[in-house]
């Protein structure tokens, strides 16, 4: 029964998307790798959990990562987030060592040559928190991408003073929330010019419970009390103020892993969605400035089969090309892939060919992106144990181009077959400026990975920056369709996606054999409609809000 009715939906699954779309592409001959570049690029950064033995959830939920392009070079810069030393919680430090001076966040400078510095302490960033994730945008819109830390404990936002450094502004901004901060994002809800910011708060930790299953290693999510999302309006003079309340999106039981926001129903305001821990997750629709949950109503509060799973890193992008920001999501289960069909979600995994593979893994950061150039998007997935030091190799996804993706994780490169690492959050970004995206992996406990994409720019691209003047400087929010052929596609600007995580703000499009594109039309948080035609593949394009 169970076989026939996956059969079943796979058949109503490939017939319901459009006859342009399900055009399933056969060939698999010279598929891009991932290749580990991270000693040659000079990139040394190691997580810490702060302790040798794993011993509570705060331990095992890892850290995240952003691409940045701090300086305005033109190369993204890589920050990683590292864990911490607290007494009473991890076992006593080594003799003789100091955690403030081995623990601590990094920054890497890309050098342009394929190659990376170290520069955290130059630039003033090495927080010493308990990191959990980084967010990256220009919130005071002086051009420049500024970074907000969040921790177990104080978070924390670096502004960007354009010379290469950063000031710690956290206390004259007002945006140093003290609960058990996972990961935040920058938007504009009202669009009034201004970034927004959206922190995703876990669970009041108590390291004194210690009632567990043995083979669990320590208490779960549920053994603790959640704890209420905050909403920083920006009053646009350099300081925020919480309108969680006034705006509808107060939650006090809430249990978020991580958060993003995009508009799924395009209607031209941004929306929020809240991946939870062991419950079900929150889609914030953005009516005016006023928030409505509507997550159960639309079909992405829970599983297929009605499980309220640990969701982990979600991300909005359009999987099959017909217009409609979908909605995947990693998750301890079998994860879960939903398709907008313009009115409400339809969770779409098992037909898709996700479920059977991920069952086996516990997954956290998840990408839908393009590796490949062929116009259509695929997805990354890092793996790793939730409560033991247990690796577990991570996955990539091809997308068929008819609903159906396949496992193409063995023909990708060595670092898929194996199984070293510990995954959590993830970033990406090109950070060579080659025309493919590349990786960037936090693994718990061990080893930062840089994977450089082979191959993905034997076809065509088009990477854009866009730049706001009446919205603001990042464009975060602005929709951009391009049409080339019979290839259309869509996009939004964001940050803040995936687990705990940042991602290159740059929107890139594969154009498989197409050397230029059509039309290419920007829809600006503003409300301005801005096309250009015959735009050349192959490039990073920046394109600047019109002033009218």
């Amino acid at each position: 029964m169970l076989k026939n009715r996956v059969v079943i939906l796979c058949l109503v699954f490939i017939l319901s998307f459009p006859s342009s779309y399900a055009q399933k592409r056969t060939t698999l001959q010279n598929l891009p790798i991932f290749v580990d570049v991270t000693k040659q690029t000079g990139i040394n950064f190691v997580h810490s959990f702060g302790d040798k033995h794993l011993s509570s959830i705060l331990e095992a939920t890892g850290a995240g990562c952003a691409f940045i392009d701090y300086d305005l070079d033109g190369d993204l810069d890589i920050y990683a987030v590292n864990g911490s030393y607290l007494p009473g919680i991890n076992d006593p430090y080594p003799k003789g060592k100091d955690p403030k001076k081995e623990l601590y966040n990094h920054l890497y400078r890309n050098n342009g040559d394929g190659t990376f510095t170290d520069v955290t302490h130059e630039a003033g960033v090495g927080d010493t928190g308990y990191g959990m994730g980084a967010v990256v945008a220009d919130y005071n819109n002086d051009g420049a991408p500024d970074i907000y830390v969040t921790n177990y404990g104080a978070n924390v936002l670096y502004r960007n003073n354009g010379d290469g450094t950063f000031t710690d502004v956290t206390t004259e901004a007002g945006v140093g929330d003290t609960l058990w901060a996972v990961h935040a994002v920058f938007f504009d809800y009202d669009n009034d010019g201004y970034l927004d910011l959206y922190v995703g708060n876990y669970l009041q930790f108590d390291p004194e419970y210690r009632y567990y299953f043995a083979p669990d290693a320590f208490p779960g999510p549920l053994d603790y009390t959640g704890q209420p999302d905050v909403l920083y309006h920006n009053n646009g003079d350099g300081t925020f103020v919480d309108v969680t309340k006034k705006a509808g999106v107060y939650n006090p039981e809430g249990r978020a892993m991580s958060v993003t926001a995009a508009d799924y129903d395009n209607d031209g305001d941004m929306d929020i969605f809240v991946a939870n821990d062991a419950m079900e997750n929150y889609l914030y629709r953005n009516d005016g400035g006023v928030f409505t949950n509507v997550a159960l109503e639309l079909g992405v509060a829970l599983s297929e089969f009605g499980e309220a799973t640990s969701s982990m890193g979600p991300t909005f992008e359009d999987i099959d090309n017909d217009g409609d920001l979908d909605l995947f999501i990693p998750d301890m289960g079998y994860c879960c892939l939903y398709r907008n069909d313009g009115n409400e979600f339809e969770d779409v995994t098992a037909a898709a060919g996700i479920s059977e593979v991920c069952g086996q893994y516990t997954s956290w950061a998840g990408a839908v992106f393009d590796y490949d150039n062929d116009g259509y998007r695929d997805i990354f997935i890092s793996n790793g144990d939730a409560h033991h030091l247990y690796t577990e190799e991570d996955l990539l996804f091809r997308n068929n181009g008819d609903g159906t993706f396949e496992d193409v994780s063995l023909k990708s490169g060595s670092y898929f077959t194996k199984a070293e690492y510990i995954g959590r959050g993830a970033a990406f970004g090109d950070y060579d400026n080659d025309g493919d995206v590349d990786i960037f992996v936090i693994n718990m406990n061990g080893p930062a990975i840089l994977l450089r994409n082979d191959g993905g720019n034997r076809n065509h691209w088009l990477t854009i920056r866009t730049v706001g003047t009446k919205s603001n400087r990042d464009g975060i929010g602005a929709r951009i369709q391009i049409v080339a052929g019979d290839l259309k596609q869509i996009a939004e600007v964001k940050t803040g996606a995936g687990y705990l995580s940042a991602n290159d703000s740059r929107v890139h499009f594969g154009l498989g054999k197409h050397i230029k594109v059509d039309l290419l039309k920007i829809r600006w948080p503003s409300g301005t409609i801005q096309t250009l035609k015959n735009v050349k593949a192959d490039q990073i394009l920046t394109v600047t809000e019109p002033d009218e």
